[in-house]
């Protein structure tokens, strides 16, 4: 009898903590955003646990490429943000369900050099060509224009004003736009095409123009819960279109998307 009623505890126990296990499962959120959302996102996840301790919210970071093929793949995310339209339209046509989507966000790109650079400050423009600030072998680090959002905007600005074909054979590919970033801070480059707000999250980098905005698409975060979302997802997936994540995402240089300032 007492080997009986030990038994019977010990299922108990188990099947309480299998129940554990789900609530902890259903009160985790991943999202898995672009890779340059990484300092505001996790400063938006950092306030947004501190008022819901119940609550995990793991955020994974990649080029929007990659991390829409890791979701296309069966990856656990409940919310994704990419930095184009192009990668959420693709994820869309890839029999997953987007729930809700919307624009969330906007960004600039800009030109950057290292934090010793002497070179001047420019607007990279038609009549600035880029080819004219490297020096025979030097290269302009960018995030690849094959898949990189960051990348696939510097190509078109570069196509608008004529630069594209001198620049093409010039690009170090980066796999995404936080490692075209490296590459300035690091020297390995003397010249980088990021975003705005790559630039301002860096010590080591500086602003030296900012591209026409009508050189390229409007530059939009749009952002969708994938599949049908639980309560927690709900949850969050509001909470980050409120005015305290806005506060935030302003911190970190973007923009609302309903800004045409671009």
């Amino acid at each position: 009898m007492f080997r009986a009623g030990f038994l019977a505890v010990a299922a108990g126990l188990v099947a309480g903590m299998g129940l554990a296990g789900v609530a902890q499962a259903g009160n985790t959120v991943h999202v898995y955003a672009a890779a340059s959302l990484t300092d505001a996102m996790n400063a938006l996840v950092s306030q947004y646990e501190k008022s819901h301790p119940d609550v995990d919210v793991v955020p994974v970071y990649a080029s929007s490429s990659t991390v829409a093929r890791q979701i296309a793949n069966g990856a656990p995310a409940q919310i994704y943000v990419s930095a184009n339209e192009q990668w959420m339209d693709w994820l869309g046509q890839q029999d997953m369900t987007l729930t809700d989507r919307r624009d969330l966000l906007r960004n600039s790109l800009v030109l950057i050099a290292p934090q010793a650079s002497t070179l001047d400050d420019v607007t990279p423009d038609a009549a600035h060509p880029l080819v004219d600030y490297l020096q025979p072998g030097e290269r302009i680090s960018v995030g690849d224009p094959d898949h990189v959002p960051a990348g696939i905007y510097a190509r078109q600005a570069l196509q608008t004003e004529g630069q594209w074909d001198t620049l093409k054979p010039r690009l170090a590919r980066a796999s995404d736009v936080r490692a075209a970033l490296a590459l300035v801070e690091r020297g390995e480059t003397p010249l980088g095409i990021v975003y705005a707000t790559d630039a301002m999250a860096s010590s080591r980098v500086r602003l030296l123009g900012t591209f026409p905005a009508d050189s390229h698409p409007a530059i939009t975060y749009p952002m969708a819960e994938i599949g049908t979302p639980d309560a927690t997802t709900e949850a969050f997936y509001q909470w980050l279109q409120g005015d305290a994540a806005g506060q935030v995402l302003a911190d970190y240089g973007f923009s609302p998307a309903g800004d045409d300032g671009r």
